[in-house]
């Protein structure tokens, strides 16, 4: 499956590639293989929109009715049967699906994964001749080769570290949650970044920059997200 999704992110990255590189004159900065793996991540953040809106409008439902359904389950902590069946009567006067979040995120997993080994072999899913791939200019402000780790661990690897940070933070912010799960959280917003730091000091900087601009998509959506989903507080209560 991952190769098939491979193929199909491939081609939209190599579509993206051919329409930028017939467009004026390509700088030195500004390479446009670096230029696609930006457009191609926007673009294959706005296909996968429709998904994260879902997963968080029911991330967001599931918050609201924690209380609700901690109290379900003290009042009926002797009586799975009856429990179960206040929580089943509880998720559909809300509209509400306890599977809808794994299932999207098994939807998504696969792609994920598929344009990450896009960008680990570019040859394979997207130029298909490695004399094309090596032809082309790699280089990306300061970075001289995107097929290689960034040489400043200030440049791409901190920038992914932070904006994961902040992308983490968002959303945890209207989270409510006991005591110990809130500890976790804190400690997954920060360990996290300080992995994903790591890890961008080795990875090729094409993926450490498709990793940057999906965060910065993220942190935009989930800014919108967190407004216009305010309305569901009211509507669970």
């Amino acid at each position: 499956m991952t190769s098939f999704f491979g193929n199909i992110l491939g081609g939209l990255l190599k579509f993206v590639f051919d329409f930028v590189s017939s467009i004026g004159t390509e700088s030195d900065f500004f390479s446009y293989y670096g230029i696609s793996i930006i457009l191609t991540t926007i673009l294959f953040r706005l296909l996968l929109l429709p998904i994260s809106l879902q997963q968080s409008r029911s991330t967001k439902i599931m918050n609201e009715l924690q209380p609700k359904i901690q109290e379900i389950q003290r009042k009926y902590k002797n009586d799975p049967q009856t429990q179960q069946a206040k929580l089943m009567q509880l998720y559909k006067e809300n509209n509400y699906n306890p599977a809808s979040g794994c299932l999207i995120l098994l939807i998504q997993f696969p792609i994920i994964l598929a344009f990450f080994n896009v960008l680990r072999d570019p040859v394979r899913f997207v130029f298909k001749d490695i004399n094309v791939y090596n032809a082309i200019n790699k280089g990306f402000l300061w970075i001289p080769n995107l097929e290689q780790p960034d040489p400043y661990i200030w440049g791409l690897p901190l920038f992914a570290a932070l904006t994961t940070f902040l992308q983490s933070k968002l959303m945890s912010t209207n989270i409510e949650s006991n005591p110990q799960t809130e500890s976790t959280q804190r400690m997954m917003n920060i360990f996290l970044p300080i992995m994903i730091f790591w890890a961008a000091r080795s990875f090729p900087s094409g993926i450490s920059l498709y990793w940057v601009v999906g965060n910065l998509f993220q942190i935009v959506q989930q800014l919108v997200i967190n407004r216009s989903l305010g309305k569901i507080k009211e509507e669970t209560r």
